[in-house]
C-alpha cells in the first residue's frame, strides 16, 4: 500500500482498498484507479460474481432436491418462504402465468445472488485483501500492488451489467408478448400518439425511458454498496490507529462499538437492496407485458 517498512496514510489505505484488480483486453498488467472505465476486466468482480452466483444456484438447487412432501426442515422451510415471496410478488405484477414460469425464478436467483454479492461487504476489509497481497507476493511480484475488492455490487460495472441484462429480458419480453410489429408500432407511438409528426418525440421518449430506467436501476445499487464499503473502510482506520496510550485504546473500542453497529444495520441495507433490485426487475418485466 505504501513504501516498503512506512505504515501506509488513511489516504493511502482507502486508496489501495478502492482499486480493482485489473486487466485490460491484452491481458496486460495495469494499475489505474477509476470507478468507472469499461475498458478494463475488474477479474475481482467476475470471480467473485461468478463463484457466488454458482454458490447460489448450488444452494437454491440443494433446496429442490433436498425437498420433502412432509415436515420440512429449517433450510427448506426457508427456501420455500423465500420461493413464495418471491411468487407473490411476481403474480402482482406479471399477470402472464406463463411468464412468471421463467420470470419468478430469475427473480429469485437474482434476489439469492445478489444477496451473496452484498454480503461480501461483512467480511473484515482485510480478509481476503490481505490473503491475495500474500499470494501475489509468493509469485514473485510486489505485494504492494496486490489490488483486490471483494464486493462485486460496489463495482459499477457489475451492477449496469446486471440491469441491462434486465434490460434485454424487456425486450426478450416486449417482442413475446406484443410480436417485433405491435412493440415497433408502440414505440413510435406512445406517449403522445400515432400521428407520424410526433414519432421521432415518441421514439426518442421511449429511449430516454430505457435508458434512465437501467442506469437508475445499476447505479442505486452500487451507490448503496459502495457506500457502505467505504464506511466499512473508514471503521477500519480506527482500529489501525490502536496505540498503547488512552487515545489508542478510545480508537480500538470505537472500532468494535462502531463495526457492530454499522454491522448489524448493514444486514437490513444489503437485505434491503437484494430485494429492491429484485422489486424493479419484476416492475420492468411485468412493463413490457403492457401496452401503452
Amino acid at each position: 500500500m505504501s513504501a516498503e517498512g512506512h505504515a501506509p496514510s488513511a489516504g493511502e489505505y482507502i486508496t489501495h482498498h478502492l482499486q480493482h484488480f485489473q486487466k485490460n483486453f491484452s491481458f496486460e498488467n495495469v494499475k489505474q484507479v477509476s470507478i468507472v472505465d469499461f475498458s478494463l476486466f475488474n477479474l475481482d468482480s467476475v470471480i467473485y460474481s461468478v463463484v457466488l452466483g454458482l454458490l447460489g444456484s448450488f444452494i437454491l438447487w440443494r433446496a429442490a432436491r433436498k425437498a420433502t412432501s412432509g415436515v420440512p426442515g429449517r433450510f427448506q422451510a426457508a427456501v420455500e418462504i423465500l420461493s413464495e415471496m418471491v411468487e407473490n410478488q411476481a403474480k402482482g405484477v406479471i399477470h402472464n402465468e406463463g411468464s412468471r414460469k421463467l420470470v419468478s425464478p430469475l427473480a429469485l436467483t437474482v434476489f439469492v445472488w445478489i444477496f451473496l454479492m452484498n454480503g461480501m461487504d461483512m467480511l473484515p476489509v482485510d480478509l481476503l485483501p490481505a490473503a491475495w497481497g500474500q499470494a501475489y507476493g509468493a509469485m514473485g511480484h510486489d505485494p504492494h500492488h496486490a489490488y483486490m475488492r471483494v464486493v462485486p455490487t460496489a463495482d459499477l460495472s457489475t451492477t449496469l451489467g446486471l440491469s441491462t441484462s434486465v434490460l434485454l429480458m424487456c425486450f426478450f419480453y416486449n417482442i413475446k408478448i406484443k410480436g417485433l410489429g405491435g412493440w415497433g408500432h408502440e414505440l413510435i407511438s406512445a406517449p403522445f400518439g400515432a400521428h407520424p409528426a410526433l414519432w421521432p418525440f415518441n421514439f426518442l421518449m421511449q429511449l430516454i425511458e430505457f435508458v434512465a430506467k437501467t442506469v437508475s436501476h445499476g447505479m442505486r445499487l452500487f451507490g448503496n454498496m459502495f457506500a457502505g464499503e467505504l464506511v466499512f473502510m473508514l471503521i477500519a482506520l480506527m482500529g489501525g490507529a490502536f496505540t498503547l496510550s488512552a487515545s489508542g485504546f478510545g480508537l480500538a473500542l470505537g472500532h468494535i462499538v462502531a463495526g457492530t453497529v454499522w454491522t448489524l444495520f448493514h444486514i437490513l441495507v444489503i437485505t434491503l437492496q437484494a430485494f429492491i433490485f429484485m422489486m424493479l426487475t419484476l416492475i420492468y418485466i411485468g412493463q413490457a407485458h403492457d401496452a401503452h
